[in-house]
């Protein structure tokens, strides 16, 4: 965890855990079992659970390995604005805040 330091306060920033397959290679466990292979054999194979299986098919289901590197890059970027967003509108509150007080 790494800390940021906001208005003069520490906040804790956490990290989400990072996948150990990249867009590539779901993208081919996808194909195999798409090759006619069963889901069981292939999260057998690569050691991974259906629940998993299915939700990289429902997000990456379709896709060309550049398509999902572009769809990972897209997510990061909107990630970042979201905090950026987020960060602006606790600094307008607190400016509104300060200035609505009459000293």
């Amino acid at each position: 965890m790494t800390k940021l330091e906001f208005c003069g306060e520490e906040r804790k920033q956490q990290n989400m855990k990072k996948s150990r397959f990249s867009e590539e290679q779901i993208i081919h466990i996808l194909r195999e079992a798409e090759g006619g292979q069963t889901v069981q054999a292939v999260c057998a194979r690569h050691n991974l659970s259906a629940a998993t299986f299915y939700s990289w098919k429902k997000k990456y289901g379709g896709l060309e390995v550049s398509e999902a590197r572009r769809l990972r890059s897209l997510e990061d970027e909107n990630s970042r604005l979201k905090r950026l967003v987020a960060d602006q509108a606790v600094q307008i509150q607190i400016l509104k805040e300060v200035n609505s007080k009459k000293w």
